[in-house]
């Protein structure tokens, strides 16, 4: 909690971060992080240069991690920082931005990868060039990166989404979940472990999964597809949205429709972009974890990685400033902290 309120004008700078890409994207040029930046990744402490290229700008959540990017980067004592991106989520979007960032010779490149092997090609140029590259929020193929900053443990992540939708639909019924890009290697993580845990747990077993569709993280088309559940399916009892834009989306939509109240909706939001829906009871409780600790914590694995302190082998260790040591584990994957339950009791506690 002090963390999240300690920190919360950070989260500014990921705006304007953001609003240079899009400057940048207008006009054509991608730019690197910054001339004196060191092509070999081995520059000196306080030459170094980081870029974080999230799976797509603008994006409520993203902002958020960005933000607590941003912080830690300046906190490890990189040089400079930026964040570069597409505007929209699709596989190979990314590619023109990590190529960019070879070319300027960037330390650091943390990427949340829309595929897991469509940036491939790209992150192998620039480890060959000298950076280190650092997967945050969605995984690249392990063989792309040095490591991976995980939220939770993906199966914890996708059991409190079961648990949840359990609890609100008494435990029978069917249900649907809306996620994001088919592609995106958290979301589908997560999926697999729902569906693994609704046909193996015999507490499940009065459950259906009837659906799986995607909003591919656009608001519009988040919306769209939740209504186009409700059309096909009359009788589904509950969704669950592991995006924060699908469940913003959906949960506007069943806020003015006929299924208010009637259809339960859990998955991962943002306390501030769902506080209304609580409060109007369209949904009763979802689960996130603090999305700027992912940032923050990839800054300072980056920096570590830069610095030569680890090599993303299991066991490695580093410091993450105000959020303390870090291991690294199995696969080189950090993980970050336990997800949070949030409902009527608790939500005005929280500002992300």
């Amino acid at each position: 909690m002090e963390w999240i309120r300690t920190h919360r004008a950070r989260r500014r700078l990921s705006a304007i971060a953001a609003l240079a890409s899009v400057a940048l994207i207008a006009t054509g040029c991608a730019a690197g992080g910054g001339g004196d930046g060191g092509g070999d990744g081995s520059g000196q402490d306080g030459d170094q240069t980081i870029t974080f290229i999230p799976k797509q700008l603008n994006n409520p959540y993203t902002d958020v991690v960005l933000g607590g990017g941003e912080d830690g980067a300046e906190s490890a004592g990189f040089a400079s920082s930026q964040v570069v991106g597409p505007l929209d989520a699709s596989a190979s979007s990314q590619v023109s931005f990590i190529n960019a960032e070879t070319q300027a010779g960037t330390n650091v490149i943390v990427i949340a990868a829309n595929d897991p092997d469509a940036v491939c090609p790209a992150l192998e140029e620039a480890r060959s060039g000298g950076a280190k590259i650092v997967a945050f929020d969605s995984d690249t193929n392990p063989d792309c990166r040095d490591v991976f900053i995980s939220q939770v443990v993906a199966k914890d992540v996708a059991l409190i989404q079961v648990e949840l939708i359990a609890e609100q639909i008494g435990g029978s019924g069917e249900i649907a979940i809306l996620s994001a890009t088919a592609n995106a290697t958290n979301q589908n993580e997560w999926i697999k472990y729902i569906e693994e845990e609704l046909d193996s747990n015999p507490d499940y077993a009065d459950i259906e999964l009837v659906a799986k569709v995607y909003g591919d993280d656009d608001d519009t088309k988040s919306f769209q597809e939740a209504q186009g559940l409700m059309q096909a399916h009359p009788n589904l009892k509950g969704i669950i949205s592991p995006t924060t834009v699908g469940i913003a989306a959906t949960a506007r939509y069943l806020s003015t429709s006929e299924y208010k109240g009637k259809v339960a909706l859990t998955g991962l939001g943002l306390p501030n972009e769902m506080r209304p829906f609580v409060k109007d009871g369209t949904v009763t409780e979802f689960a996130l974890w603090d999305p700027a600790q992912l940032g923050y914590v990839a800054a300072f694995a980056g920096k570590a990685l830069a610095d030569g302190d680890i090599t993303g082998a299991a066991g490695d260790t580093f410091e993450a400033g105000d959020l303390g040591e870090r291991e690294v584990g199995e696969g080189g994957i950090v993980i970050v902290g336990p997800p949070t339950v949030f409902n009527a009791d608790n939500i005005d506690e929280y500002d992300f």
